[in-house]
């Protein structure tokens, strides 16, 4: 996404001592790792900053700080900021790029920081956030000192779970033209008021607050306990009651004997609110023993599989990772955390990451980047389409990014590929970058960001931009969606090179022909055509005539685009047509339901975006 066009190895042990966190080489900053670490500290690397309470709060903003000055979005740096439990005061923690901060107690208020935990937007384009990726918060209790309000500025690739804000959080900066776009709260409460200022598009999963505050696109709020009251499209908000299915991300935490141990939340049917609101959230807890903690400057695809085949869980330190082979996972229940947005390139046509056909799976954190020879994907769920039911204890997938092309030159068939059944997905975003290294039609080749193949795959929080052919391909049966968000690519050279079968351009969200059951709800698709004059006939497409497929609450918005050309409909053939700047369509939902009176409703066009 990038809207602002307008202004265009071991499982650890005692090593962890001799590297004393290593914390002094980086570089010039001002003393950033002054701490030492202490005997039962595990080797996380150089980039992992363990803080506690009783060190100088003048020394954890130095190290903050220099972290922060060190940030950008396409550097190799990548931080992951602990805190102990207990209380930090006057801290003004600025989340950068490629920066995870995360409270190492068993529920979020064990962390309390008193002063600014923040993202913010770009100050020479009027605080524009559009492009504030790959950063996140987790598991602590914040307590705003300015206005009493957190300001959390971001876009796709960011992420707020276990959060206690003891106030309010606004998702946008306050100028008027300080847009965001898209982002993503799960497990969180909020004091005060959510205000989504100029925010373009939301998905808030499983939130406590006082109140919600705002609109633009795309609101969508599952097993929220106080949604605010509207009805799509005016306002945009799309409400479902509860959370059908769901286990919560896996956290690293301290337990009472100061253990580093890693909780992996149990499965939760039709849940509302918060896991902690009143005990630990239940679960699974795993002595961090059972983990290897592989790191970039040494680490091997060979050595990982190797710790893994052992039976090992995996860790993947800060850095990016060059892979000779896929990593393989085979048994069942495997936990693949990455800490700092770690990265993983292959080098050949490898897919980096395999999920063999085993139950209970759990990888989280990672950013999955094209490598300069086409892989036919970057992440494989599941070896092959089959009949294994493994509703009883699915694979899960947290806070993922794919690029391709953008911080280095890449190409890939697809960024995901899901053969397994009941998987579940929360917070996805597959990017063909429209901006940065490598960018081209035929230099970062992508068809298409997500294909599903298997069967009751289940996503929280998908966006899929810039893809060549369909962003989002459903072949599976039994899928739900909850919010989409999809910007057709940007840089299509020509209409016959964006076309089949003799239609313009392909559909952002197709649901095959053979598919019989699908639901989705909150679903976005954006159009900005600057490359040539081009046309997108449908930005979905779903079977008709199956009575158990319904899509609900579409919406289209053309942002900007070369004269002539347009976002014709929004799903087969229905919906007004788009051809000037900030125009917007919605259809309110694609119903084909047997029951007496079941329609399509009437397709709505209003105006302009505010």
């Amino acid at each position: 996404m990038r809207e602002d066009i307008s202004v265009y190895k071991k499982p650890w042990g005692l090593a962890g001592l001799g590297r004393a966190l290593a914390l002094l080489t980086l570089g010039a900053l001002p003393s950033v790792g002054t701490m030492a670490a202490s005997p039962s500290t595990p080797d996380f690397g150089p980039n992992v900053l363990v803080f506690d309470p009783s060190m100088s709060m003048a020394a954890i903003q130095n190290q903050l700080d220099g972290v922060y000055a060190r940030q950008s979005q396409f550097t190799t740096n990548r931080f992951t900021l602990c805190f102990k439990p207990g209380q930090y005061t006057n801290l003004d923690v600025n989340l950068g790029y490629y920066t995870q901060v995360i409270g190492l107690g068993q529920m979020p208020d064990d962390v309390v920081i008193r002063g600014n935990v923040h993202s913010e937007g770009d100050p020479h384009y009027h605080g524009n956030a559009t492009c504030n990726f790959w950063r996140s918060c987790e598991n602590l209790t914040v307590v705003p000192t300015d206005n009493h309000i957190m300001i959390w500025a971001v876009s796709q690739g960011t992420s707020l779970r276990r959060m206690h804000i003891r106030g309010g959080l606004n998702l946008a900066d306050t100028p008027e033209n300080a847009y965001a776009s898209g982002g993503f709260l799960a497990d969180c409460a909020i004091d005060g008021t959510v205000d989504s200022r100029t925010q373009q598009q939301w998905l808030s999963r499983n939130a406590v607050w006082d109140a919600w505050a705002g609109e633009n696109w795309n609101m969508v709020f599952v097993g929220v306990t106080r949604p605010p009251e509207g009805t799509w499209p005016n306002p945009p908000y799309t409400v479902i009651t509860n959370t059908p299915v769901m286990r919560e991300k896996p956290f690293l935490y301290l337990d009472a004997s100061s253990n580093y141990t890693v909780m992996v939340p149990d499965l939760t049917a039709n849940s509302i609110g918060t896991t902690w609101a009143t005990a630990p959230t239940p679960g699974r807890a795993v002595p961090l023993s059972q983990f290897y903690l592989a790191q970039s400057a040494t680490d091997t695809a060979a050595s990982i599989n190797a710790a893994l085949r052992s039976g090992l869980n995996l860790i993947l330190t800060p850095g990016v990772y060059h892979l000779t082979d896929s990593l393989l996972v085979t048994r069942p229940d495997t936990i693949i955390m990455g800490l700092g947005f770690p990265t993983l390139v292959p080098t050949g046509r490898n897919p980096s990451l395999v999920i063999a056909d085993v139950p209970g799976v759990n990888v989280s954190d990672i950013i999955f980047d094209a490598g300069t020879t086409a892989a036919p994907t970057l992440l494989a769920v599941g070896t092959a389409t089959n009949t294994l039911d493994f509703s009883a204890d699915p694979s899960c997938f947290y806070d993922l990014s794919s690029r391709v092309g953008g911080a280095t030159p890449g190409a890939t068939t697809n960024c995901i590929v899901i053969n397994a059944n009941n998987v579940i997905g929360d917070n996805i975003w597959l990017w063909r970058a429209d901006h940065g290294r490598g960018v081209g039609w035929t230099r970062n080749a992508s068809q298409s960001g997500l294909v599903v193949n298997g069967n009751d795959v289940t996503l929280y929080g998908l966006f899929v931009e810039h893809h060549e052919q369909y962003q989002t391909l459903w072949n599976g049966n039994g899928g739900r969606v909850y919010f989409y968000q999809s910007e057709l690519p940007y840089d299509a050279p020509s209409q016959s090179a964006w076309s089949h079968d003799g239609v313009n351009g392909y559909a952002s969200y197709k649901v095959a022909d053979s598919v019989t059951r699908h639901q989705a709800y909150g679903l976005g698709v954006y159009g900005v055509f600057l490359k040539s004059t081009t046309k997108c006939h449908d930005t979905f497409e779903a079977p008709a005539n199956s009575p158990q497929v319904n899509l609900h609450d579409l919406i289209n918005v053309y942002i900007t685009g070369r004269s002539g050309s347009e976002m014709t409909h929004v799903l087969n053939g229905t919906g007004g047509t788009l051809a000037r700047g900030g125009a917007i369509a919605t259809i309110s939902y694609l119903r084909n339901d047997p029951a007496p009176g079941a329609r399509v409703a009437e397709p709505v066009v209003v105006g302009r975006v505010p």
